[in-house]
């Protein structure tokens, strides 16, 4: 459903780093091309075989990126929250979109059109530069999720995630449902909890909440590594 927010999409335009170059003035002309949509949770944005040249990004709420193999299982590729953005591919693509893009709580998108922007892109080529930095930091973060789930166990796997998501109090807060979470380090929800179990059993960390875990033994990890 669509909206007249006009009060929502300049929070929109200033929370997302790909327009932090510019000046409040150039601001204005990209809020004025915006437009807003709501999604509530588990609507889908796009799916595979979608063509749609638009920008999204999101002001409130997570979206969750995935695929699906041919026996029906999905990969997380990644979560999205405010600030960040999705539908990028299409501004420098033809070809169709192969992910699912599907929020997992009520979401707030602003909307950009693709050849609105591109033109925008021309004059000022640092919208630009700043694309490809967030894309070739989520080229990194996929060869990495490539590369732990054919070269490294389960544990390597579990070990690595907890460590680089924990805060400075050696604590983890999943941002999303354990299945999501499997998912992005390649493994099934039930090994997860069995993993997560048997680390709890070790001492080596300790499930406070469903979605906090304390690591109480971060050597142990780093030495699974």
């Amino acid at each position: 459903m669509k909206c007249n927010c006009n009060e929502l999409i300049p929070k929109c335009i200033d929370i997302v780093p790909i327009f932090s170059c510019l000046s409040v003035k150039e601001k204005q002309e990209i809020i004025a091309i915006a437009g807003h949509k709501v999604y509530e949770k588990n609507d889908v944005i796009y799916s595979p075989g979608d063509y749609d040249e638009k920008l999204y990004i999101v002001h409130s709420g997570k979206i969750k990126i995935s695929r699906f193999t041919s026996e029906g299982k999905e990969q997380v590729i990644r979560l999205l929250g405010p600030g960040e953005f999705l539908g990028e591919l299409a501004l420098f693509s033809t070809i169709p979109i192969s992910d699912y893009a599907v929020a997992i709580e009520k979401t707030s998108i602003c909307l950009i059109g693709g050849n609105v922007l591109k033109q925008h892109i021309k004059n000022h080529p640092e919208i630009g530069f700043k694309i490809l930095e967030e894309l070739s930091k989520r080229l990194e973060i996929i060869e990495e999720m490539v590369e732990g789930i054919n070269l490294h166990s389960v544990e390597w796997r579990l070990a690595q995630m907890l460590l680089k998501r924990k805060d400075k109090h050696n604590v983890v807060y999943l941002n999303t449902t354990k299945g999501n979470f499997a998912s992005q380090i390649g493994m099934s929800q039930e090994t997860l909890s069995r993993k997560l179990s048997l680390f709890q059993e070790k001492r080596w960390i300790k499930q406070i909440a469903p979605k906090k875990i304390a690591i109480l033994n971060v050597e142990a990890l780093e030495n699974i590594l």
